[in-house]
């Protein structure tokens, strides 16, 4: 009996390349795919903690992946995939256990960790005690849902740490929270827009003032940058900062009138969520700094008078954007004032590239 031997052909052969997975997708993503449904390795406002109460479960689409909220009996958060690990049913479907969700399908059971604890069919079997289903790091934070988004199994969450408006107790905050028709982009671009306000805002509240020409510039800063006008201050929306830390967010302030109570400048820090790449999840929290009785005041006159005036604004910029044709980025005429939007768009083109260059190097390594 003649010994089998290795051919040259078969020394030649290319191993099998196993290509790393973007998390929740089951493939590879390309630097346009990211691009279009957002960027890994990054902690994202999920939904408004009020959103999902105790004993309670709801579905959520975030960066085109479904997933699952839940709390469990001591009222803590949770954020699952939304697949069970033996047939890929959705968890949502299923029942609510406490400390854990069961599915529906066959009543496999998985904790907040995304560890199945049991298999009511087939007691014993492997699956139990395996961590079969994503389950992402999560914060409550400003009355917010905060999760940490991976790009692959290997990401490590980074240090959470609110914007330092939400962070500082002496400033008080309302949150706000809508879902637009759009993609993420054309939130980003909008807000790095200040001379917008000039126009679409002209008729509010806050931004009537205020010449509708100008002038801006980037000023660098060692966590992002602000784009700002060179000749205009403290009138309307004069500048944007966009910061990056745990996540990616812009802050701005617009001056009040004095009959919108006491305190200094209206702040907004706004973030947005993709949802999938034509919906945003859009998230402000509109600030102030006061503290004793002048808080309690501009608490009450923003409940009564001001929040309904604010929601008008984010309408005109809903409105707009939400017509917007999906490719309107594609084709333009940009001009000074646009400084910001190329800025953060380049920003985001190169972030893209990195993550999905991250993972062809993964593939070859």
């Amino acid at each position: 009996m003649s010994t089998p031997t290795t051919t040259p052909a078969a020394l030649a052969r290319p191993r099998p390349v196993k290509t790393p997975k973007v998390v929740g997708t089951r493939r590879t993503l390309s630097a346009e795919e990211i691009a279009a449904t957002g960027l890994r390795d990054r902690w994202y406002p999920i939904l408004p903690s009020h959103m999902v109460g105790a004993g309670e479960m709801k579905k959520v689409t975030r960066l085109g992946v479904d997933w699952l909220l839940f709390r469990n009996a001591s009222g803590a958060i949770s954020m699952l995939e939304d697949r069970c690990p033996h047939r890929s049913a959705p968890l949502s479907v299923g029942q609510h256990l406490g400390d854990r969700v069961a599915c529906r399908y066959h009543g496999v059971q998985v904790d907040g960790t995304g560890t199945v604890v049991s298999v009511p069919g087939m007691p014993g079997c492997a699956l139990e005690g395996k961590k079969a289903t994503v389950s992402l790091s999560v914060v409550e934070a400003a009355d917010t849902i905060f999760a940490f988004v991976p790009l692959t199994e290997d990401s490590q969450p980074t240090e959470f740490a609110l914007p330092d408006r939400l962070a500082d107790p002496a400033v008080s905050w309302f949150p706000n929270y809508a879902e637009w028709a759009g993609p993420w982009r054309f939130y980003m671009d909008n807000v790095l827009d200040p001379m917008h306000g000039a126009f679409l805002h002209r008729d509010s509240h806050s931004m009537f003032g205020g010449d509708t020409s100008a002038r801006f510039r980037i000023r660098e800063t060692e966590r992002g940058f602000f784009f700002e006008k060179t000749d205009q201050r403290g009138v309307n929306f004069d500048w944007v900062e966009f910061a990056r830390g745990a996540m990616d967010y812009v802050d701005l302030e617009i001056p009040y009138a004095q009959n919108a109570g006491p305190g200094g400048t209206f702040g907004i820090v706004g973030m947005a969520t993709p949802i999938d790449e034509h919906n945003s999840a859009i998230f402000h929290w509109r600030t102030r700094r006061v503290e004793g009785w002048e808080r309690e005041v501009w608490r009450f006159l923003y409940r009564t008078q001001l929040e309904a005036k604010h929601w008008a604004v984010l309408e005109q910029d809903r409105i707009v954007l939400e017509a917007l044709a999906a490719d309107a980025d594609v084709d333009e005429h940009l001009y000074q004032h646009d400084l910001g939007v190329s800025r953060i768009r380049r920003m985001y083109r190169a972030d893209a590239q990195a993550q999905a260059a991250k993972l062809v190097a993964a593939a070859n390594g």
